[in-house]
């Protein structure tokens, strides 16, 4: 067995890596992966070389306790740096569910796995995901009759593509995806993207990715994806960062690199401010009161009643969509810059209902 004090803990990585059906690792793949695992785990640690993975995978197979049975193969591999394709020589495990470290669930793990698929099962909408499905009849998990959770589901949705994708973006894979746009449905799209991020928002589920040819950021609506293509051999790139915080200052899905944050202030009707209370409009929402109410009760007499607010958000389709669909319940006050455009969105809106003229 090879002298270090990280041998089992470069075991347990290399095992979890090579019973792996999602990736497709050479042996300089699985080197800078147990690398950057090691790191995670010891940042004192100075990293092993590819000849110390050698050595551990040779004694994995033939002389430790283990004898395990490894396959090498060959698959097309992809170099993003230089956009190039080139034969791949990779490693895995022969049986796809062999492990050296497989245990029996306790009997404390088994309640609690069937408890959580219980619940799981309760809500309406989520993805039909065949492993789930066999591991709830496994443990023989009853269907609970009487729902008591309810999701609300886009009927046009294709749920089994949101559980493909939900397992893509576990097993960080890339991908070739196939899409189009509402204006040109006949026009098929393809580019290779690095998939981060499931959201859903106003009843329809958005994927976030990175294009594998640039890093940028993109966003696409579920119900536009035609296909998606495992590329195992591609390598895959993290998010750098939590990839959850380019939602903290906008509203729905629409990122706008370029917009600054804005302080938006507005009024709300009686008729309306319980509800956008106890229903913020964005997190940031906070109620305006003390002199900062009064100044704004002076500036603005017609404006009788009612609660003044704020948020911090970025400009967006979104944003203008939202505060315009409180109709006349709600009015922007500042900035300027959102405050026309809210105007002009109703301009729009009055000369479309104008041009209708008297007609029946």
């Amino acid at each position: 067995m090879p002298k270090n004090k990280n041998a089992m803990t470069r075991f347990k990585i290399l095992d979890e890596l090579l019973s792996c059906r999602y990736h497709n690792y050479s042996l300089d793949d699985l080197t800078e992966e147990v690398n950057k695992r090691l790191a995670e785990l010891y940042p004192d640690t100075d990293g092993v070389g590819r000849r110390t993975i050698e050595k551990d995978i040779r004694y994995l197979e033939y002389e430790g306790p283990f004898l395990v049975e490894i396959e090498r193969y060959t698959v097309p591999g992809y170099n993003r740096e230089k956009q190039k394709s080139y034969n791949k020589r990779c490693l895995r495990y022969t049986m796809p569910s062999f492990s050296i470290f497989k245990k029996d669930l306790s009997d404390d793990e088994e309640y609690l796995l069937k408890e959580a698929l219980s619940l799981l099962g309760q809500f309406e909408g989520l993805p039909n995901l065949d492993a789930l499905e066999g591991l709830r009849l496994g443990l023989g998990v009853r269907k609970n009759e009487r729902r008591i959770i309810s999701l609300t589901k886009n009927p046009l949705e294709n749920s089994n593509l949101l559980g493909e994708l939900f397992t893509i973006i576990s097993h960080r894979q890339v991908v070739e995806l196939h899409y189009h746009k509402f204006f040109s449905p006949h026009t098929g799209l393809a580019v290779n993207i690095h998939p981060y991020l499931l959201k859903e928002y106003n009843r329809r589920w958005f994927l976030f990715a990175a294009a594998e040819s640039d890093g940028k950021l993109l966003c696409f609506s579920l119900d536009r994806i035609d296909n998606v293509v495992p590329l195992p051999s591609h390598k895959y790139i993290d998010y750098d960062g939590e990839i959850s915080e380019i939602f903290d200052d906008i509203i729905g899905v629409t990122i706008s690199e370029g917009s600054p944050v804005f302080n938006i202030v507005f009024w709300v009707s009686d008729i309306s401010k319980d509800y956008v209370a106890t229903k913020p409009i964005h997190d940031s929402q906070k109620n305006i009161s003390g002199s900062e109410e009064m100044k704004l009760r002076e500036m603005y007499p017609t404006l009788s009643n009612g609660k003044f607010f704020s948020i911090d958000c970025k400009e967006n389709y979104e944003l203008i969509r939202e505060l315009t669909s409180f109709g006349k319940e709600l009015v922007v006050l500042s900035p300027v810059i959102i405050r026309e455009k809210i105007e002009n969105r109703i301009k729009e809106m009055v000369d479309n209902y104008r041009s209708l003229g008297m007609r029946t």
